[in-house]
């Protein structure tokens, strides 16, 4: 499949926000702090909803809130629509967080046509963390946070520099067993997470790869929300919006050069009005794929 076209976005968009609804809503009724992060929460400010050419729908939670998300999701949420997809023992979505997923569309990524996994319209949920104010500290929560993006995902790193591949490709390698791979990045994700954090000056993005680990921001960005318009309703943002957007992605309110205004993300398929499960087969787990 080519990249969306406008029309094909846009429509993408519409179910996204379906589900962003949904999820906004199911967090202020259980009391959980959420907020959207990087496209969503540009496009709140700069264009009041989505940035035009966006795709995707992502969130941030603080460790606590995350975890009792996926503590609670399958006993609260309405799971005949929108199901709760976090890799684990018997499941391995190569995703380092948890996923929202719209079982009634279908949005297959190339990188997961041979899972069989609830292959629908997604949103990203993505955990932060406490960052340990010692230096020697904050090296060995990113080494964790490195084999736990390794085993978790189970997928060599390629973007991120030949060191980190390399890497990937040995640790991988040396442990061949999805059980073990398991125990290793459930002990990982331990070590990592293990800075609470009301204890912690400053937070961080453990769970979305290798370059964003690097980031450090002020506790204090997060810790509360501020609620703006997005598509007419309200959503909510962190505090420290401006100076979080700054950090990261620099003068976010000039828009970017034209020929870089298109969809950051691949699609193999994409149908928004019938489920991915009359697709298994043709689209996603193939047995020309699975065999390989």
């Amino acid at each position: 499949m080519d990249n969306l076209t406008q029309s094909e976005t846009g429509a993408l968009q519409r179910k996204s926000l379906e589900a962003a609804r949904y999820f906004r809503d199911f967090c202020e009724q259980h009391h959980l702090l959420s907020y959207f992060c990087g496209g969503c929460c540009i496009g709140a400010i700069r264009h009041r909803g989505f940035v035009p050419w966006d795709d995707d729908v992502d969130f941030f939670m603080p460790r606590g809130d995350y975890e009792t998300l996926k503590a609670i999701w399958n006993r609260e949420a309405d799971t005949s629509r929108y199901v709760c997809v976090c890799s684990g023992p018997d499941l391995v979505d190569h995703n380092l967080f948890l996923t929202i997923r719209d079982v009634n569309t279908t949005f297959i990524k190339p990188y997961q046509q041979d899972l069989d996994i609830p292959h629908g319209v997604v949103l990203d949920i993505l955990p932060l963390d406490g960052c340990p104010d010692s230096r020697f500290r904050r090296r060995i929560q990113k080494f964790w946070a490195l084999v736990y993006s390794i085993y978790c995902a189970q997928l060599v790193p390629e973007n991120h520099g030949g060191a980190t591949a390399l890497a990937g490709r040995l640790l991988l390698g040396a442990v061949p067993s999805r059980r073990l791979r398991y125990r290793i990045w459930r002990f990982a994700e331990r070590q990592m997470t293990r800075y609470p954090i009301a204890d912690c000056s400053k937070v961080t993005e453990l769970c979305s790869g290798p370059h964003y680990m690097q980031n450090e921001y002020p506790a204090e960005w997060f810790r509360t929300s501020a609620e703006k318009e997005f598509e007419g309703e309200p959503f909510r943002l962190p505090a420290g919006y401006d100076s979080y957007l700054r950090m990261v992605f620099g003068d976010y309110m000039c828009l970017p050069p034209e020929e870089q205004r298109v969809a950051p993300h691949e699609a193999l398929f994409m149908d928004l009005n019938h489920s991915y499960l009359e697709y298994k087969g043709k689209y996603y787990c193939r047995k020309e794929d699975l065999s390989k």
